[in-house]
Formats: structure tokens, C-alpha cells, sequence
């Protein structure tokens, strides 16, 4: 949902003058591979009519437990030989998913876990937590800055440098 969204919104918004939409979501995927057996291919069918794109989208569930592939309106599953480079390649292609969602989720609560350590200091608000980890890169290397370092980020004042120095020891 949240890709065909994106796609809609940058089909919306491209000949708009002062917009500049993100290029990689103007192109349709010419296949849509879903992790997962008949209801998760079906959700996506849903969601390709939803967009009016079930014509423009070709799409397949790949279901792990036997390495099933199944196709819309196909009661069947297939089958591909356990030595085959196709069933390899989609094998890959899952993990690779797989891989990219796994640290995508662990980036995203890393940067919560920072984010709720820095919240607790009065006087740091979003636009400072944003400024001070985009300079600093984690919060062990804001631990480690110098009262004087941490003047020089934008909003920082002396007072909520030393406040920042004795939250984080």
C-alpha cells in the first residue's frame, strides 16, 4: 500500500511547478513479489485495484514453507525444481527483502532509543536532538563531546550543554 501510495502521489504532483518528486517512485515495478502464500498475494491484488493497476503490475507469492510460488486467479501452486536457478534467484531476492527490512527496523529503534535518552534532558527538544545527532552520530559520541563541542551546534547554550553532560555520564 504504502509503495503504490507513493507512486500516486508522485504521478499527482510531477508536472506541478516547485515540486520536486522522489524519481525512483515514478517508474511501476514490473513484478511485485509478496513474502508470503495465497492471502498475501491476495491482499496484494487488492491493493493493485485499489490503484487501478492489477493490468499494469504483474504479481506472485513466493510462500516459504515448500517454496511455493502462486499466481492470481490460478488455483495451483507451483512448484519450481529445488535445483533451480529461478527458484535460487527468488530465494535471494526474498532475503534480500529480508535483510533491508530487518536494518531498516533496527535503524529505526536505534534512533528511538537515542531519541528518548536526549528527550529526558530539559531544553532539548526535536530540532535540537536532530541537530546534535546528525553532528555527533550516536549519543555515546555526544556523551563523550567536550561542554565546548556542544556549544557549537545550533540552539545549544552553554546551560543545556552542562545539562546535557551530567544526563548522559
Amino acid at each position: 500500500m504504502r509503495r503504490f501510495k507513493r507512486w500516486q502521489l508522485t504521478m499527482e504532483i510531477k508536472n506541478v511547478p516547485g515540486t520536486n518528486p522522489d524519481p525512483s517512485f515514478s517508474i511501476l515495478p514490473d513484478l511485485l513479489i509478496v513474502d508470503g502464500g495465497k492471502g498475501q498475494l491476495n491482499r496484494a491484488v487488492l491493493v493493485l485495484a485499489e490503484f487501478n493497476l492489477t493490468d499494469k503490475v504483474s504479481v506472485t507469492g513466493l510462500a516459504k514453507e515448500e517454496e511455493e510460488l502462486f499466481i492470481p486467479d490460478q488455483e495451483l501452486s507451483i512448484r519450481l525444481p529445488r535445483t533451480s536457478q529461478g527458484l535460487y534467484l527468488l530465494q535471494r531476492i526474498r532475503d534480500e527483502a529480508h535483510r533491508f527490512a530487518i536494518t531498516a527496523h533496527r535503524n529505526l529503534r536505534s534512533k528511538k532509543g537515542m531519541a528518548s535518552q536526549l528527550d529526558s534532558i530539559t531544553g532539548i527538544g526535536p530540532a535540537k536532538r536532530t541537530a546534535l545527532i546528525k553532528k555527533f552520530g550516536s549519543v555515546e559520541k555526544i556523551r563523550q563531546a567536550t561542554v565546548v563541542e556542544l556549544t557549537e551546534v545550533k540552539g545549544i547554550t552553554e546551560e543545556i550543554a552542562k545539562r546535557i553532560k551530567e544526563n548522559l555520564p
